[in-house]
């Protein structure tokens, strides 16, 4: 038997008052939790609804599905309202053009988030953001649902929009949770995979439609909507990984990075063809990364991001896999992989700045919310895109939780903190007059200092053994020195300096090197001043930089020659190695996004001996503890022949802690040198187990065969030398044998 609804109430009016209901139906009411849903009324329940374009609605008993009566209509269409005679819960049969649909009523369910969680989140600490905002799957009171919330503290009204409500902005508006400026609301029986949007009114009206900033999945590009995404659920199998991975990652391990870029390392069909998935991705790269050395990839930022040419770095979803390469569940088994096969994952992460897209971060509830407010503060003129306000606690909790996010979801082994050095200052590429000092009248940008701090001692308490890398260019002190001692913490530094020069020698004429030797020798001066990383990034293969082996100068012949011996000078040199992907084969053409690398060249016996040759410098380095024990200490290196300037040439000692040392001498004229001498530290019979020059790699094979025996001729500070064939414009490593 139906009850129906009563008129006359003894309490509340049953009908809202007219400006209520004028700012519903305008779309600007703070607070619709006050007017709809239930409301007690002396011993029953005033139920109101307001649903645009709905035809009629019904209640009905949650339990039996029962109806208790029709909702008569109020002031305006698709404003409904009716009374039960007690409390109880209740469903929404609403009848549309299109038919019929029931559900539990969003505003029928009281606050969602805890105290707790709003106070970090205003904290600026709150480390598991990404379990609490946005969209989260979840069942309230045996309800499944999901539950939004969005941080807009200025906005009049905030809306969830999506394909469940035609993206009308009256259906579902949001509660505000005082003071920390959250809008919350569960709305039942919505699924993952759904596609949603926020509208937010600000102070000066309705702004474009905003994607979730907390959103854990996207629309694939050119779409821009938030997606609800499932937990990642992802059943995780490298427990040992981890368990050793401080020991792989210590200052004391080898570490040679691949950097790549996903889309286009290799393509389906080849060139023009779409991007490879994860699981086709980690068919193909991880076995290559695993027979060519590399301890670890370093994938250029892999967040989603609207604009394809800027390569990851002006992201709009810290939270968010890019959708162009498969689910976070996806990614996770990406991960898992690498882990399997003992390759470490690094993510470049961008805390920096961020793009202009409406649908972003940028004005966000209709003020400068994530970005500061003042364009001297907030806006890069380099990238025209917004800078983080990392002073605001809010903000600078959001980036916090979202590399804790990367860190211990996906189990990534390594941030690479991008343009870490536009953080620092405050006056960073920009004019006189255009800065805005800090509180001390300096140009340190101390929020952004602090920020990095923080996240270091963070990551090193929640994420034990992974990485912090920063790509820093000036000469900010002590970026990779503890926090407690006075540095911003990161875990490496790395070595612009070093890469600035030596590529700049490489790129001369042989014959004017002799004018530019110290370029290859004053990295030595500062090498233990900081945990370096030498960059071979894609920064130097981009913008009509030309690809590495197009720097070299000379025929063809010399060309790779020059890049033979430059790697080989760059693997034997202080630091962790990284390198950008086809650079190991020598490349020609610069590197586009939208292309995938030139892999046919390594038909071509110059170009598979180029990358021979770094197979064999990857094995060589873990291999030998001298090429990377003591990388961090002046004691794991000497010089012996820096300054022989007339002839381009150079020689040094790698050392471990305990072992043979390792001799490395590089000639970088295209002369063969005969008898060249060279003091070294051991007597007796030394091998050759490295030549540039050899033939396998494209080389003349001009060198020192099995080995030479050193004589009793002192040199360089060595009561014994060897004399040497120095290959042209190519290295040699020698050892002494036992």
């Amino acid at each position: 038997m139906n009850d129906r609804p009563v008129v006359t109430l003894p309490g509340e009016q049953l009908l809202p008052s007219d400006g209520d209901v004028d700012a519903l139906v305008r779309a600007e009411h703070g607070d619709p939790f006050s007017i709809l849903g239930p409301h007690p009324d002396g011993d029953g329940l005033v139920v109101r609804a307001y649903l645009p374009n709905a035809l009629g609605v019904e209640v009905l008993e949650r339990a039996s599905g029962r109806t208790l009566g029709t909702m008569e209509q109020g002031q305006v269409p698709g404003l409904f309202f009716t009374r039960l005679t007690h409390p109880q819960p209740y469903l929404l049969k609403v009848r549309w053009a299109g038919g019929e649909h029931v559900t539990e009523d969003p505003y029928s369910f009281g606050p969602q988030l805890g105290e707790m969680d709003l106070y970090l989140f205003a904290e600026g600490n709150h480390r598991e953001l990404a379990r609490v905002f946005g969209a989260q799957p979840m069942e309230i009171d045996g309800v499944p649902g999901v539950r939004f919330a969005v941080w807009a503290p200025n906005a009049r009204r905030v809306s969830v929009v999506g394909s469940f409500n035609d993206w009308d902005g009256r259906r579902h508006p949001m509660r505000l949770r005082f003071p920390a400026g959250v809008w919350e609301i569960f709305i039942p029986r919505l699924q993952p995979g759904d596609t949603y949007k926020y509208e937010i009114l600000g102070p000066d009206g309705v702004l474009p439609l905003k994607a979730d900033p907390m959103a854990l999945a996207t629309e694939h590009p050119p779409g821009t909507a938030s997606v609800i995404a499932r937990p990642l659920d992802y059943e995780w199998k490298d427990e040992y990984w981890l368990q050793e991975r401080a020991a792989r990652q210590s200052l004391e391990a080898p570490m040679s990075i691949y950097e790549l870029h996903a889309g286009s390392w290799q393509r389906e069909g080849g060139e023009g063809g779409r991007s490879y998935n994860w699981h086709e991705l980690a068919e193909r790269l991880i076995p290559y990364i695993g027979e060519m050395g590399f301890t670890h990839i370093e994938l250029m930022p892999i967040m989603e991001h609207p604009f394809g040419g800027s390569w990851g770095y002006q992201l709009l979803s810290q939270f968010a896999p890019s959708a162009r390469y498969g689910s976070a569940h996806d990614f996770a088994a990406f991960v898992d992989a690498c882990h399997a096969a003992g390759i470490g994952v690094i993510l470049d992460w961008v805390p920096a700045h961020f793009p202009t897209d409406a649908h972003g971060l940028g004005m966000f509830d209709g003020t400068a919310l994530y970005e500061y407010a003042h364009p001297f503060e907030g806006f890069h003129q380099d990238w025209d895109t917004y800078i983080y306000n990392l002073g605001r606690t809010e903000v600078h909790g959001f980036m916090l939780a979202s590399a804790l996010h990367w860190l211990r979801e996906f189990h990534v082994d390594g941030l690479r903190v991008d343009a870490v050095a536009s953080m620092l200052y405050r006056d960073y590429s920009r004019n006189e007059g255009e800065w805005i000092p800090n509180r001390h009248g300096g140009r340190e940008n101390l929020e952004a200092i602090e920020f990095l701090r923080h996240l270091n001692d963070v990551v090193a308490l929640e994420a034990p053994g992974a990485l912090v890398i920063a790509e820093e260019s000036t000469a900010f002190p002590g970026v990779s020195k503890p926090v407690a001692d006075g540095g911003l913490g990161f875990s490496y530094k790395w070595n612009m300096g070093w890469m600035h020069d030596s590529l700049m020698y490489i790129q001369e004429d042989p014959i004017h090197r002799s004018y530019h030797h110290d370029k290859m020798t004053f990295s030595i001066v500062y090498a233990y001043s900081e945990h370096f990383v030498l960059p071979i990034s894609h920064d130097e293969v981009v913008h009509g930089k030309g690809s590495l082996i197009g720097k070299m100068p000379g025929d063809r012949w010399q060309k790779f020659a020059n890049l033979r011996a430059y790697l080989s000078f760059m693997w034997t040199h202080p630091g962790k190695k990284l390198l950008f992907m086809g650079s190991e084969f020598g490349q020609w053409r610069e590197w586009h996004h939208d292309r995938e690398l030139d892999w046919h060249l390594l038909g071509e016996p110059d170009h598979k001996g180029a990358q021979d040759l770094v197979r064999d410098l990857n094995r060589l380095y873990r291999e030998e503890p001298a090429l990377h024990e003591l990388d961090s200490v002046p004691a794991g290196f000497q010089w012996l022949i820096g300054d022989d300037r007339s002839n381009s040439t150079f020689a040094w000692l790698r050392r471990s802690s305990s072992g043979h040392p390792l001799l490395v001498v590089a000639n970088f004229t295209p002369v063969v040198r005969e008898n060249y001498r060279v003091g070294v530290p051991a007597g007796g019979h030394w091998l050759e187990i490295f030549n540039s020059d050899a033939a396998r790699y494209g080389g003349s094979n001009t060198g020192n065969g099995a080995g030479v025996l050193t004589e009793e001729v002192e040199r360089h500070g060595q009561s014994v030398s060897l004399s040497l064939i120095l290959p042209p414009l190519g290295v040699v490593i020698l050892r002494p044998q036992a």
